[in-house]
């Protein structure tokens, strides 16, 4: 890969000794010229996501790398040109923002349909087409030229506000952790390292995607559904008719399940058979670990190269270079920050377990609990004391009213006015939506993206808020948002209704979508979300997640599908006092995954044996041996973000 990265650049320069200059007029029609015949290549508009199709990746993200080094030998030669210069803020920062956008932006959309419309044929081209952003993104970081000069414009410009030095600190950090500072035989491992991980993780990530696509049970015994919603019995029927001329009668079945976490959730919380339970949170736990979809030799190597690419770095291990970017800095906080919570959590939770194994002998469970009974009872103990269901809770909260009462919110507390605007542009999927953002006095703010329904054979599972585009006064950006939610489509004739939990995501990840698009900074690399820390980046999700517990909020959100009265006040106060329900226990599990991240990343030890010791501290009940919950773990990144608790449901 590495002597095809030199051919490309042996082609520029090839190119650029035999063409005579192009001006960027010239440039900006032959762009134009390309774009209609790659729509991956059009950045004067939002994307043609209906045009899109994966044969168009490869040949668009290799024109726009070609572009960008191009480009790249052009700006080091301004920078040489002008060393004896002062170094400016518009010499050295603003050309460099002008030519990466047009790459990375083709780069966010290949990367986001991968997230959420992944097929065979997408993966194949971006297997061929992730070399070219690991060795563009290597070419940024360990230009010295380019170093150089910001390395000079932090010494010698006093006069840069506080987002450009953000900006700038946040640049000589990612170069030296690109290896800006290495020796050239020290860049190239790093380079390759670089490129085995984004496969590794890309790999592990399909798997886990697959696996839960590749289960399923097909029940046709009423028995094996007894104690389900009718809700989710219409969605397990809806499973196992699509594709054929059966009807879908939610009481005859047949009924198809799978690990969707929808469905999953549902037979884990209702289903009042024990037997089904176990085997499907065996299915659960045990995904991607053997077969085609094993991820367990993959965990390994990740670990070994991130250590490795930590001591290249200087680094003792990769938890150590992972913070030096955090505001908590320090190995040693973390520890000390999860252990004080855990001893103050632990306790707690051994309570709450107790309570929860005395309430179901005394309704006929025999023995200690398992894994797999404990959504089950959890839910009867829910239902009992606060006089909540809620599955009948979802029918006061469909979508279209949630989302009207959340744009009122916004607009009560930030001025603003979200209005659909879905005709004026391309989606990847029927269910997308699009919406436009804006001030008081009519100014068009922002857009955004909302993907609200589960996909399992194709999306990822989660929730997440993507910045698309990012507000830059210089190149005349207004934000663009991608919202990505998991919950259940209409059903039938029925609309899609919205659990409390998914009620709290919706509001999380918006509250991440209004940081994103109500930025005032005009500067790319610090507007919106960018060149926050992650142990910092959740306050305004939080912020927003806490706006579910006000009653007028609530009024706003909800009326019910059928009689669009709103939530009764007394369900309300119903949900105030359970929102601390099996908290201690909510809390133990984050800073069980908190402590399980950092061990994998501060230990030598096989990952088996480093997960059996977090849980022996870190869990009241203790995983399964079969377990084999870091095979599904999110390994994108390691996060050490601060404790969240996670909603109930």
């Amino acid at each position: 890969m590495q002597q095809c990265v030199q051919h490309v650049i042996f082609l520029i320069m090839w190119k650029s000794i035999v063409s005579p200059y192009k001006s960027k007029q010239f440039h900006l029609a032959e762009a134009c010229v390309v774009s209609e015949l790659n729509p991956l290549l059009d950045t004067s508009s939002l994307p043609h996501f209906s045009t899109i199709m994966p044969t168009h990746v490869v040949p668009a993200i290799t024109e726009a790398a070609i572009d960008l080094l191009k480009a790249l030998k052009d700006y080091e030669m301004h920078l040489n040109k002008t060393r004896n210069l002062p170094r400016t803020w518009s010499i050295v920062e603003e050309p460099l923002e002008v030519l990466q956008f047009p790459f990375f932006h083709t780069w966010q959309i290949v990367n986001h349909l991968q997230n959420v419309k992944n097929s065979p044929e997408l993966r194949r081209v971006f297997q061929q087409v992730q070399p070219i952003f690991v060795n563009i993104t290597s070419c940024l970081d360990q230009s010295l030229i380019i170093y150089n000069a910001f390395k000079e414009l932090n010494k010698t410009d006093r006069n840069l506000d506080g987002p450009q030095q953000r900006i700038l600190q946040s640049f000589l950090l990612s170069a030296h952790h690109g290896g800006a500072d290495l020796q050239p035989h020290q860049q190239a491992r790093l380079s390759a390292i670089n490129l085995r991980l984004a496969n590794l993780t890309t790999k592990f990530r399909n798997n886990v995607l697959d696996a839960t696509k590749n289960f399923s049970m097909l029940l046709t015994d009423e028995e094996s559904v007894k104690g389900l919603p009718e809700l989710t019995r219409s969605l397990l029927v809806t499973n196992a008719v699509t594709g054929t001329n059966q009807s879908t009668n939610p009481n005859e079945g047949p009924w198809k399940v799978t690990l969707d976490s929808q469905c999953y959730g549902s037979i884990m919380k209702h289903s009042e058979n024990r037997l089904l339970r176990e085997e499907l949170f065996h299915a659960h736990v045990t995904r991607a670990s053997s077969g085609d979809f094993n991820n367990k030799d993959l965990i390994e190597e990740i670990r070994q190269l991130r250590q490795e690419k930590a001591t290249l770095l200087g680094y003792k291990t990769y938890a150590h270079l992972s913070l030096s970017s955090k505001m908590v800095h320090k190995v040693e906080t973390v520890w000390d920050f999860l252990n004080f919570l855990r001893n103050k959590s632990y306790p707690a939770a051994q309570a709450e377990l107790k309570s929860l194994e005395n309430f179901a002998q005394q309704r006929g469970h025999s023995g200690l609990l398992e894994n797999w009974d404990i959504a089950f009872w959890m839910e009867k103990q829910y239902e009992t004391l606060f006089s909540l269901n809620d599955d009948e809770l979802r029918y006061y909260f469909p979508l279209e009213t949630v989302l009207s009462g959340l744009f009122k919110l916004c607009s009560d507390l930030f001025e603003i006015t979200i209005r659909e605007a879905s005709a004026s542009v391309e989606v990847w999927d029927p269910a997308v939506r699009f919406f436009k953002v804006y001030d008081k006095q009519g100014f068009h703010l922002a857009s955004f993206y909302l993907d609200p329904f589960s996909r399992p054979e194709e999306k990822n599972s989660g929730a997440w808020m993507q910045d698309f585009i990012t507000r830059s006064q210089h190149l005349h950006h207004t934000p663009v948002a991608f919202v990505i939610c998991n919950q259940i489509p209409p059903v039938g004739l029925s609309p899609s209704t919205m659990s409390f939990g998914e009620i709290s995501t919706l509001f999380h990840e918006f509250g991440h979508a209004l940081q994103h698009m109500l930025t005032t900074v005009p500067y790319a690399g610090a507007s919106g979300i960018n060149n926050i820390e992650w142990d910092a980046i959740e306050m305004a999700s939080q912020f927003m997640e806490n706006w579910l517990f006000d009653w007028d909020t609530i009024i706003d959100i909800s009326g019910h599908y059928v009689t669009k009265k709103s939530l009764p006040h007394s369900k309300f106060q119903e949900i105030l006092q359970a929102q601390y329900y099996f908290k201690a226990s909510s809390m133990l599990y984050q800073l069980y995954l908190a402590a399980l991240d950092m061990e994998l990343h501060t230990s030598l030890d096989p990952w088996d044996e480093v997960r059996e010791r977090v849980a022996a501290k870190y869990t009241v009940l203790k995983p399964l041996v079969v377990s084999k919950h870091s095979t599904e773990f999110g390994w994108g990144n390691l996060s050490t973000r601060s404790v969240q608790v996670v909603p109930r449901s």
